[in-house]
């Protein structure tokens, strides 16, 4: 008898992202472009959670779009059934669904094959990942930007440790990365894109630097993948990794991209059930990646709510999401920079994110009083302690852009700012 397990079946349900969900998303993007390039104001009627309020914290996560939460609900609902297990029809379309998301996020950071793609809970997980399977455990080489989730997990894994220093503007400093690595590195892990500085990294040169003495390169691509087109292979980097919740889907969700033989070559991260190929209590044999990495049920309704954020940010265009957010960090800094007593960091260019600290105010201080507005942004160390230690400040109050922002919230911004110096003199 021929068993039908994991006989592949088209599916007879609407099974949601892997179909009507992503197509709703495009459906909506015409709307959302302007002939001039720029991003329509009626976008942010899709973000039910932006109603009378001034969301300037993107970077720590992003809202949701209506496309985006009726995914997650129809998956969780009409639709939800197991995947990768189930012999009756709706785990067969669910499963389907889920590795057409797998399918649709290789497509679009540009891998070469949906088995690059490893779904994770988010780009922590999948740096630990990447720190604990990693084979060849030496040294690396960071960046005093990173991330505490690009630094804490190389160090509990048992890498050494160095720190490549930053220019003055707030960028990676490739020259002195390039005078410090040596064929001791096995890898480099940078920030594609700073979480507090905004800074872009030219990733292409940071792979060149890598490779020059055989080392990998992981980039951090939290901060880019919502804001900058993203091509894996154009960047030659080796392992990528993002989170779901800043590309304008779910938390609980994010990828990491690595070459497939490099994957197929790393031992499993976690055991449990469907990473396995063989069990026994003499010994186990593996699955090839993606699956030897995913043990245990997967996280199936976030998945399917990525895949509806994932065409919903393509549909606007990243390139016409750069030019918008660009425009808006100009517009902030300017409006800032005419306040004496506060300090701007990071490039004039930054990507999305300005962070700057005032004289005598508290950060935290600043965040109180903008929220009494209905101003909300980021006060703190923003997981990047090492970098306020260089930069010689306890914290810094953050502004981050998303493809919904625009002038009326630098406008409140600046208010809120005009407010501060009132109350602090």
């Amino acid at each position: 008898m021929t068993s039908l397990v994991n006989q592949p079946r088209q599916p007879v349900l609407d099974t949601g992202l892997g179909s009507s969900s992503g197509s709703d998303a495009q459906s909506q993007a015409p709307h959302q472009v302007r002939g001039d390039g720029g991003l329509d104001a009626n976008l942010r009627s899709d973000f039910p959670g932006l109603a009378n309020w001034h969301y300037l914290d993107t970077a720590a996560t992003a809202q949701k779009p209506q496309a985006v939460i009726d995914a997650m609900t129809r998956a969780m609902g009409v639709d939800y059934a197991t995947v990768h297990r189930g012999v009756y029809q709706r785990s067969a379309n669910m499963t389907l669904a889920f590795e057409a998301t797998r399918r649709r996020v290789a497509s679009f950071i540009g891998a070469k094959s949906e088995n690059e793609v490893v779904f994770v809970r988010g780009a922590t997980e999948g740096i630990n990942l990447v720190a604990q399977s990693y084979p060849d455990k030496r040294r690396i080489l960071l960046s005093q930007l990173e991330h505490h989730s690009n630094i804490v997990p190389w160090q509990l894994a048992g890498w050494q440790v160095d720190v490549c220093p930053l220019t003055a503007d707030g960028l990676i400093d490739l020259d002195a990365a390039e005078a410090m690595i040596t064929t001791d590195h096995a890898m480099v892990a940078f920030a594609h894109v700073s979480n507090v500085l905004g800074s872009m990294l030219d990733a292409k040169r940071a792979a060149d630097i890598a490779h020059s003495v055989g080392a990998k390169l992981l980039l951090d691509g939290c901060q880019a993948v919502p804001r900058l087109p993203v091509d894996v292979q154009a960047l030659d980097c080796d392992f990528y990794v993002f989170s779901g919740h800043k590309l304008y889907g779910p938390t609980g969700v994010g990828v990491l991209w690595g070459r497939e033989e490099l994957l197929n070559a790393m031992p499993p991260y976690q055991g449990g059930g469907a990473m396995i190929d063989r069990v026994a209590f003499d010994g186990t044999t593996f699955a090839k990646a993606p699956a030897r990495f995913e043990a245990g049920t997967p996280m199936i309704t976030e998945v399917m709510a990525l895949h509806a954020a994932v065409d919903y940010v393509a549909a606007i265009g990243l390139d016409a999401i750069h030019a918008h957010e660009a425009k808006l960090v100009q517009q902030t800094r300017e409006a800032l920079r005419s306040i004496n007593s506060i300090t701007l960091f990071g490039p004039e260019d930054s990507a999305g994110i300005v962070s700057f600290a005032m004289e005598g105010v508290h950060p935290h201080d600043i965040g109180t009083i903008l929220d009494e507005a209905g101003v909300a942004i980021r006060a703190g160390h923003h997981c990047a302690q090492p970098l306020m230690d260089y930069l010689g400040v306890p914290a810094t109050a953050r502004v981050s852009f998303g493809l919904y922002s625009d002038e009326s919230d630098v406008e409140a911004l600046v208010k809120g700012m005009e407010r501060v110096v009132r109350i602090f003199g």
